[in-house]
């Protein structure tokens, strides 16, 4: 039995832009509301799984297509063709920008009177650190494996931070989490032994079944002690 309902919404940033956002609901009452950022890949099936699976667990999940500032729509999978196509429509937003669609969401959300969390992957991940940093109402933010974090550690989150690394991640070197770690000790940084990037996600080659399990027990565990 479907537990929970979807359908795609429209929101609108600070600035003006419209942009689309997936949004999964549970069919009773919400424990709180998820922002899920997506990857370089858009809000793809991967990302709507996850919202759905989020849904699921009672929360309400808004996925923000933060792609609609330079194509509208976009939305690949994971072979190398793909990582080209995400990695070039990444280059053409600012980064500034896509925190301004975070920002919006977030806000969605909390006028719905709940509580604000923030989860995301890959790019995604870097954007919840930044989303734990630069906006106000995030009350906790889970990063997967975001490359873009050890760059800004100097940061000061404004609420609870949890992270998740692969061991194995290339682009991801042990130094950046040393990195994080030297910065703020207090937040908690898993690593996970074997794992590379993109661990999480079923729809790719580097996925890791018992990180991935592992990584979603403590994200669950992290988001009903703070929201």
């Amino acid at each position: 039995m479907d537990n929970s309902k979807a359908q795609m919404v429209t929101l609108k940033a600070e600035d003006g832009h419209s942009f689309s956002a997936y949004r999964a609901a549970p069919v009773g009452k919400p424990k709180a509301g998820l922002v899920v950022i997506q990857e370089i890949f858009g809000v793809n099936s991967h990302i709507r799984n996850l919202s759905d699976g989020f849904a699921a667990d009672g929360y309400v999940a808004l996925a923000p297509a933060i792609f609609d500032r330079a194509e509208r729509g976009f939305e690949t999978g994971y072979q190398p063709a793909d990582i080209e196509r995400g990695r070039g429509i990444r280059g053409k937003i600012d980064i500034n920008d896509m925190i301004k669609d975070i920002r919006a969401a977030v806000g969605s959300l909390a006028a719905e009177g709940l509580k604000v969390g923030v989860v995301g992957y890959c790019l995604g991940g870097t954007l919840a650190w930044l989303a734990a940093t630069r906006i106000k109402g995030v009350s906790c933010a889970a990063s997967y494996y975001g490359g873009g974090v050890a760059e800004t550690a100097t940061e000061k989150p404004l609420c609870p931070v949890l992270f998740h690394f692969g061991e194995t991640d290339q682009s991801i070197p042990p130094d950046h989490h040393a990195k994080i770690r030297a910065a703020h000790p207090e937040l908690p940084l898993h690593v996970y032994p074997i794992a590379g990037h993109g661990f999480s996600c079923d729809e790719r080659g580097a996925f890791h079944a018992p990180s991935a399990a592992l990584a979603r027990t403590r994200t669950m565990e992290f988001l009903a002690k703070h929201l």
